[in-house]
């Protein structure tokens, strides 16, 4: 259990731990691509590392996907990754912006 109840002094509290936060901020990424075999396609790879190594994360992606992921990472200044959801969100707007 990554979040547990906790008694302190009378008063219930949260204990958190690195496995219970969900939501990452992408601080490091790494495409590789790896060679197929007899003539077949070769795989890429985008290596996540999420809040300076705290969590990695290892996505096979597309040719395309590559591509267009390499465009907005390289113009995105905050990229966050759900990780039960497996979803990269890029940027981050105030309301009302």
């Amino acid at each position: 259990m990554a979040a547990t109840r906790k008694s302190q002094g009378g008063r219930d509290g949260v204990r958190m731990t690195d496995d219970s936060l969900r939501v990452r901020q992408l601080t490091h990424y790494q495409f590789s691509w790896t060679a197929g075999e007899g003539g077949e396609n070769g795989i890429w790879t985008l290596q996540l590392v999420l809040d300076e190594g705290a969590w990695e994360e290892v996505l096979t992606v597309s040719a395309e996907d590559a591509d267009n992921l390499q465009d907005v990472l390289t113009n995105t200044s905050k990229v966050f990754y759900d990780i039960d959801r497996r979803v990269l969100m890029f940027g981050v707007t105030k309301a009302g912006d």
